[in-house]
């Protein structure tokens, strides 16, 4: 039989370490130990991995003399010239001064394995601080900008600091997990230079060279640019353009925009505008530019930041108090002892795409492409691009549920079981919900698509020796289930099928009827959550999350689960399959709205923090009131 499309199956580039076959963990963590192994030989100690991309791993230690390093791995199973990318970027990485890049300290080889050795950044990714806070405040995005602006205007430049000659150098993949946050004194670094080359254009895309050869060669009829992460980059780049420094001022700008909105990507920016997240006017207008679909607009907005951010950035700023958002569809907070390893599983997507687009990419032999892009979202207008962004940005929080939103002519229904595990990011959550609902509403199209985010540390693995045979069930293998302790106030639920609505064309395995039988049986019981069947070659993963709301009937809760496992042995072919349960019936709709109204900064902010104090009760003024009143007083 032959292998079922799985990735049309959208699943999020970050994958957990549980979803992987218990043989591929082992390698995994078996090369994590030796690159530990590695840098204790070279005399590093407190040694952490710090984070992972599609083409390698990164590690921080403290050296000998205690200075606070980064190291750089490839991923040994890439083609060479893949692997060979590292001394590039050690070379390119040389080719930068300035004190908003950590210099390069050594590029060596250990037993055949390159490491890239770096100055450590302090503090957080600002994907990270985005994350936590959600949106950031006008203030500081302005601030932020200002650096950007700073270290683009120092990429731009055609000599050295001692005054030699220097093709202008493109980053290439800026965005906000590249930029580390100093929260002490609001600055910022730009770190990983992997995708960095020499521009073949200047600014004003003229070429760089004037040797008449070098124009006639190969090295200017195509580009030697590479690709950055496709949520960020521009259309310029995505495209196979010349590389120039104009591909840094796009990933500058879906950077600022994304920290703005709280979303993790540049593609919401039509039904989401820079002018409506109460940045200052010229800057959002100029943000706006810097995303117009127009190369003209770009070109100019993209001049005028350059040039007028020194100036912006010594606007008078106060962080002003912000209302507490309202999340727009229910978000349920659950205290949890155990962590949360949240991977979001999406499906009935199809319809998202635009028809009649050119697939122009692919002949792009790039692994981020495939990762990103290729099977998940190519083919989509920008809007829908930023609604499953949205959907995956609320994974990388500690999140379990589920989501079915409805297009229909006269707006969009949405059912949702969204059940986070830590109180202390419900702000940031709640912004990023609200986004998904705001990008969803903009997208005017009829179809149905529903996503399950569940707790991959539950996921179950069963294994096979070929597509031929069943697949072997430990005795103690079980399926977990939580149990309300009282049962909550709600209507009766009802299932949530990604089959309920007819044949699902991204769903190739049909499950056995002893499966069906249970999960009808099931669908009596009053509960929620959701159970995904991945279905491999020799692997078998079953994704989980149920919750019990009612507890008189756990016994035969616990049954219809048993049953299920017990027919797992009848599966046969390949593909997934999934079926989620809402535990509401209270459906929330949403008229369209293409785009949201304009809302800008005050032009004295301090009249408008004196106006907030004034309107809040005696003793009742928030913490940002009152640091906003500090900074109004310093």
């Amino acid at each position: 039989m032959p292998q079922a499309p799985l990735q049309q199956f959208y699943i999020p580039e970050d994958q957990s370490i549980y979803l992987l076959s218990q043989d591929d963990a082992r390698k995994l963590k078996e090369w994590v130990a030796l690159c530990r192994t590695q840098l204790e030989q070279l005399g590093y100690r407190r040694i952490e991995l710090v984070g992972k991309g599609a083409y390698g791993f990164v590690f921080a230690g403290v050296s000998p003399d205690q200075r606070h390093h980064v190291f750089k791995f490839s991923r040994v199973t890439l083609p060479q010239h893949l692997q060979d990318r590292l001394e590039e970027e050690a070379f390119m990485l040389e080719q930068v001064v300035h004190p908003r890049v950590p210099a390069l300290v050594a590029y060596q080889r250990v037993r055949h394995q390159a490491i890239l050795v770096m100055e450590r950044a302090p503090g957080l990714n600002l994907e990270e601080v985005s994350l936590r806070q959600g949106r950031l405040s006008p203030r500081l995005v302005v601030r932020i900008a200002t650096q950007l602006a700073d270290i683009l205007r120092e990429l731009r430049r055609e000599t050295t600091p001692a005054g030699a000659p220097r093709k202008p150098v493109v980053h290439g993949d800026i965005k906000p997990s590249n930029l580390v946050f100093d929260a002490r004194d609001e600055t910022v670094a730009l770190i990983d230079w992997g995708s960095s080359v020499f521009a073949q254009l200047d600014a004003r895309l003229q070429f760089v060279t004037a040797n008449v050869m070098e124009l006639m060669s190969d090295n200017l009829q195509q580009t030697n640019a590479r690709l950055g992460d496709v949520y960020f980059i521009g259309e310029d780049q995505l495209g196979g353009a010349l590389s120039s420094p104009r591909f840094d001022e796009q990933g500058v700008a879906g950077t600022l925009y994304a920290l703005a909105s709280a979303q993790s990507c540049r593609f919401g920016h039509r039904a989401i505008p820079a002018t409506s997240l109460g940045l200052p006017m010229e800057f959002a207008r100029t943000l706006d530019g810097m995303l117009d679909p127009d190369p003209e607009v770009r070109l100019r907005a993209g001049d005028h930041f350059i040039t007028e951010m020194p100036r912006l950035g010594r606007l008078v700023m106060l962080d002003l108090p912000r209302p507490q958002e309202v999340a727009q569809v229910p978000v349920w907070s659950r205290a949890l002892s155990r962590e949360i390893d949240t991977v979001v599983y999406s499906s009935r997507k199809a319809f998202l795409r635009e028809e009649g687009v050119e697939e122009t990419l692919n002949d792009v032999n790039d692994v981020q492409l495939d990762r990103y892009y290729r099977n998940f979202m190519q083919g989509m207008g920008e809007t829908e691009k930023a609604f499953l962004a949205a959907v995956s940005r609320l994974g990388k929080y500690p999140v379990v549920g589920g989501l079915a939103v409805r297009w229909e002519a006269d707006g969009v229904y949405i059912d949702s079981s969204l059940n986070l595990h830590d109180a202390g990011l419900k702000r940031a959550f709640v912004a990023a919900v609200n986004n998904m609902v705001t990008l969803a509403r903009a997208i005017h199209r009829r179809g149905i698509f529903k996503s399950c985010l569940f707790n991959a540390r539950d996921t179950l693995h069963l294994e096979r020796t070929s597509p031929d045979h069943p697949f072997v069930v430990d005795p103690s293998l079980k399926l977990s289930y939580e149990v309300s302790a009282v049962p909550e106030l709600e209507d009766r639920s009802r299932l949530h099928s990604y089959f309920e609505d007819g044949p699902d064309p991204e769903e190739l395995l049909v499950l056995p009827e002893a499966i069906i039988t249970s999960l009808q049986a099931l669908n009596d019981i009053h509960h929620t959550g959701m159970i995904i069947f991945e279905v491999l070659p020799s692997h078998l993963k079953i994704h989980h999350h149920y919750r019990l709301l009612d507890p008189s009937r756990e016994q035969e809760f616990h049954d219809c689960l048993e049953d299920i496992v017990d027919a797992v042995k009848l599966i046969e072919g390949l593909g997934i399959s999934g079926f989620m349960k809402m535990p509401y019936k209270d459906t929330r709709f949403f008229p369209h709205v293409a785009r949201q109204p304009e809302r800008y900064y005050p032009r004295d902010p301090r009249a408008a923090l004196a106006r907030a104090m004034s309107e809040q009760p005696v003793g009742g003024e928030s913490e940002a009131l009152r640091e906003g009143l500090h900074q109004a007083q310093r």
